[in-house]
């Protein structure tokens, strides 16, 4: 069902950018405005990268096999790549029309019309793009959120195209249509940069620090009677696929079948109570000990200090590759400073 919903969405997309190519285009002729040109030239973008953005729904709608073990979700991320690629190349080409009109001048004929066809294609872009937003969001697909920020940035490059062109109307200053163009380029290649570098975050497993925060809202939640502390916590996206390893640590005195069994509950619940489509394993540790001041296990046979209070989950925590060897000395900030101690008399 949601594949389904991604992939008409990005159909939905193809077919709005093709009528609005052609609109704009249309408007190009009649006015010859090299602004109004600036903004076709983006408009064929949109087309390209809806085109790219529904093959990578595709791609990334299949499941995991022996050759791609955590799945095709990644795709997207090179979809958003391509699309910023396309994004920065129509910047240039843009860039360079306008360096042409401020040399040898621009002559704009039928600008009312031009400007309407303009500002209407504006509006149709921004309701476009707020769907493909929310769609990409809701239904956790990069492509989507990608090709609607693209969109809706087109729509901001209208409304400066028409603010521009309804200025030298009023003013008769034929300089400030290459110059809206030249904003526009500038504009553009800031849209393309950040999608890029977005992108190449997902490529490189960047570490998502939304999506830490969340899992350890989850996590704290499992922690307790037993479940002591996570840590060595990763997670990647690869399109709306989530992979989460952890280590847990349990009881010492715990049979291997017990933890896992504990594990494994715990991980479907937090899978679960996360809302996503994905996957998480732990490994299980033995606390050696170390945490009885925050272990709240009652009747535990090798306990060594008593339960004083169990400190919340931070993400600086669970991230750290091995047992935290402050775990001791956390767990005596716990109970307090320890007694003063009788000093010797001075002599």
């Amino acid at each position: 069902m949601a594949d389904a919903i991604r992939l008409r969405a990005g159909l939905v997309s193809v077919a709005v950018s093709v009528l609005l190519l052609a609109a704009k285009y249309q408007a190009y002729r009649m006015t010859g405005s090299t602004a109004i040109l600036s903004d076709a030239l983006e408009s064929i973008v949109n087309v390209v990268a809806a085109v790219f953005a529904v093959g990578g729904i595709v791609f990334a709608g299949r499941p995991a096999d022996r050759n791609h073990p955590y799945g095709h979700g990644k795709i997207e991320f090179f979809s958003a790549a391509f699309e910023g690629g396309l994004i920065s190349f129509a910047a240039v080409v843009i860039l360079y029309a306008a360096a042409r009109g401020f040399v040898y001048g621009v002559r704009v004929r039928d600008l009312d019309l031009g400007v309407a066809i303009v500002l209407g294609a504006g509006l149709a872009n921004l309701g476009l793009g707020w769907f493909l937003v929310r769609t990409g969001r809701a239904h956790e697909s990069l492509a989507l959120v990608a090709d609607g920020q693209h969109v809706i940035s087109d729509f901001w490059t209208s409304a400066g195209i028409v603010v521009g062109l309804a200025l030298m109307r009023f003013t008769g200053l034929t300089w400030l249509d290459p110059l809206v163009a030249a904003v526009v380029a500038l504009a553009l290649m800031w849209t393309g940069f950040r999608l890029v570098r977005h992108a190449a975050g997902g490529l490189l497993d960047e570490e998502d620090t939304a999506l830490l925060d969340r899992l350890i809202q989850v996590l704290q939640r499992a922690v307790g009677e037993g479940v002591i502390r996570v840590h060595h916590l990763r997670a990647i996206r690869a399109g709306r696929f989530h992979h989460v390893d952890a280590h847990l640590v349990v009881p010492e005195f715990w049979t291997v079948e017990r933890a896992h069994e504990v594990a494994e509950e715990v991980a479907a619940r937090v899978i679960r109570d996360l809302g996503v489509e994905g996957e998480l394993h732990f490994h299980t540790d033995p606390c050696h000990r170390a945490y009885c001041a925050m272990c709240d296990l009652a009747g535990c046979p090798i306990r060594r200090e008593a339960f004083v209070a169990r400190p919340p989950l931070t993400v600086e925590e669970a991230v750290q590759p091995d047992m935290p060897p402050s775990a001791r000395g956390l767990a005596q900030l716990l109970q307090g400073p320890p007694k003063d101690r009788e000093r010797p008399a001075a002599t």
